[in-house]
């Protein structure tokens, strides 16, 4: 893939000291995109299923990291299955700490100063006593984790684009209930093909109403009308993946024009099938065109990488500078609701990390 020899972004014109490579794990970074049982260690996953009674399959013991491939709808049926399985490891209070500190711990060991962390609580509302407790212990055990590992963390209540509309209006009422106790955002998750974003436009006016950030799934198993539905019918902030935009030109300009930043994960974007390779996957392109980029993750539990490889995987594989590097985590804690201390921070360890 050609990269352009003029980037839309300023600060990519400084120059990197010399040829050698920093470390990405040092660059401070916000992390946008990673969901709940999806970011717990595979070593707990064995281990709670073992504690707990939970018989794994062998996608997710010996064959772990599993291959998959989600573009069609067996794969993804798969997919979320495997899933479901890690999530029913998960049965007490203390699990769900456990889960939250070991990925605090992550975050920080992988450069990331800031967290969103996205949940489905209707996932975990029967064995935790309903919406609203499994809520406030998710929320409580996030305030333990951050004062343990130093990393701020948000939470990002999400909407199943697979249950009815009413659900999701059911779920944005209970995070505006708590947008001043840690939840900042509202998402849209799961197969996009059989729920669209359209259906969901009234629970998004209610979480935009009560403040939180619109933070919907696009563009990743459909193509640029599922991002531009997004884009205009839920007034996202932000948009989970989001790749498909970079078949429509317009579209990408809409996103640059609105300041509406993708939250990319490449070594995701390979494993389900979107792309065939890390450098197929257009955080190029996006970049040049001048869209505001946030490296994710996603699933490191189903993908085996966590957030400093997808900055190693655009370095490799698509020739991102140091320069560049840190423009993308600049654009990460840009796009975030990290408090302004927060970012300040952060922001000034970007600068630290490049002059270094």
């Amino acid at each position: 893939m050609e990269a352009s020899t003029v980037s839309a972004h300023p600060d990519t014109a400084r120059v990197a000291c010399g040829s050698s490579r920093r470390d990405v794990a040092l660059l401070p970074k916000a992390h946008l995109h990673l969901h709940f049982t999806g970011s717990m260690r595979h070593s707990t996953l064995v281990e709670l299923a073992g504690l707990h009674g939970v018989h794994l399959p062998d996608a997710l013991v010996e064959d772990w990291p599993p291959r998959l491939h989600a573009t069609d709808e067996r794969g993804w049926f798969r997919f979320q299955r495997l899933y479901d399985i890690a999530r029913s490891v998960l049965r007490t209070p203390d699990d769900l700490r456990r889960l939250l500190r070991e990925t605090a711990e992550d975050e920080a060991a992988e450069g990331s100063g800031w967290l969103e962390i996205q949940v489905d609580p209707s996932g975990y509302a029967a064995m935790f006593g309903g919406l609203t407790p499994t809520v406030e212990l998710i929320l409580d055990a996030a305030r333990e984790a951050s004062r343990a590992s130093g990393v701020g963390i948000g939470v990002v209540i999400a909407a199943n684009r697979t249950r009815h509309p009413l659900d999701a209006k059911t779920l944005a009422r209970l995070a505006v209930r708590y947008a001043d106790r840690g939840v900042v955002g509202f998402g849209l998750s799961n197969d996009e093909r059989r729920g669209r974003a359209y259906d969901f436009e009234g629970a998004f006016r209610i979480a935009k109403r009560g403040g939180l950030l619109s933070v919907p799934h696009g563009g990743e198993l459909l193509g640029p009308a599922s991002v531009r539905e997004c884009l205009e019918t839920l007034r996202a902030d932000r948009i989970g993946h989001g790749v498909r935009a970079a078949a429509d030109p317009r579209l990408v300009g809409a996103l640059v024009q609105r300041g509406v930043a993708l939250e990319v994960c490449p070594a995701s974007n390979v494993s389900l099938g979107v792309a065939a390779t890390a450098s197929d996957v257009p955080v190029r392109r996006l970049y040049e065109a001048g869209a505001t980029i946030a490296l994710g993750a996603d699933d490191p539990l189903l993908f085996g990488s966590r957030l400093a490889r997808q900055y190693e995987l655009v370095r490799g594989e698509q020739g991102f500078s140091d320069a560049e590097l840190a423009e993308l985590a600049r654009q990460s804690i840009k796009a975030s609701a990290a408090p302004g201390d927060v970012r300040a921070r952060l922001l000034a360890g970007v600068d630290g990390w490049l002059d270094g």
